[in-house]
């Protein structure tokens, strides 16, 4: 599997930022990682191994960006507006940067466990004009879990569940989430709850869409953690590789 780390600088961030590549072809796969952590963590955690078969066989590549979490979402003693800003610089980095450096014109996948999850998803909504479909693990999806009682316009455009539930289901960006690959997976074990609750709001949001969306909710032996996301990820991006995304039943 070819490798490559990258560290360069960023206009919008104005500071270097660092991330990873893993294979070569296939689909390009932006991962997302998880609450204040970064580019290696799925290096770290075994997900680029059980990954590793699919990118070797040439089904995706993999590029592992970084977070500046610290800065925004879990800087809970912050001032809102000063947290949400740096968010934005971050998300205009990604769009506007990244992206178009490693997309080689093509719609990315977004994928993320946890905290990553909930960057994908956001980033998916967002702009479906860039992003080509969705694995979310254990996301969750409103931003008042890190800013409570906001009113904050910005903070608002950064909550999937708020802008997805003012938005009109004949919307021009609503079209642009149709015929895409969109997994939302969730355990019902030990530090899922508030996951599980959010992940199970968005499903009623998202369902007046009437999108081919697939939102799966593991036992209760499933817990919050690598060890699942792990056998998740194998399993859901198996199922893109061979066309087989459904609508749960």
């Amino acid at each position: 599997m070819k490798i490559e780390y990258h560290k360069k600088w960023s206009v919008n961030l104005e500071r270097e930022v660092e991330y990873k590549t893993y294979g070569e072809s296939g689909r390009g796969v932006l991962v997302f990682p998880s609450q204040d952590q970064r580019f290696y963590e799925w290096e770290d955690n075994g997900m680029i191994d059980v990954m590793a078969p699919m990118i070797e066989a040439g089904e995706f590549r993999l590029i592992c960006c970084d977070s500046i979490d610290v800065e925004t979402w879990s800087l809970t003693g912050g001032d809102y507006d000063a947290r949400i800003r740096r968010h934005e610089q971050w998300f205009n980095y990604i769009v506007s940067e990244l992206v178009p450096e490693v997309s080689r014109g093509e719609q990315l996948i977004v994928a993320g466990c946890s905290m990553g999850g909930y960057h994908a998803g956001n980033f998916f909504f967002r702009r479906p004009d860039l992003f080509d479909g969705i694995v979310s693990l254990s996301g969750l999806f409103h931003a008042d879990y890190f800013f409570p009682g906001y009113d904050n316009e910005l903070i608002y455009r950064n909550s999937p569940l708020d802008f997805l539930a003012g938005m009109s289901e004949n919307s021009l960006i609503a079209e642009k989430y149709r015929n895409k690959p969109l997994v939302f997976c969730c355990g019902q074990g030990n530090y899922e709850r508030v996951t599980g609750n959010s992940t199970a709001r968005l499903r009623n949001v998202v369902e007046k869409f009437g999108l081919d969306t697939w939102f799966d909710f593991w036992g209760k032996d499933v817990s919050h953690d690598f060890y699942w996301w792990r056998r998740q990820a194998a399993y859901f991006f198996g199922k893109i590789a061979d066309n087989d995304i459904r609508k749960a039943a």
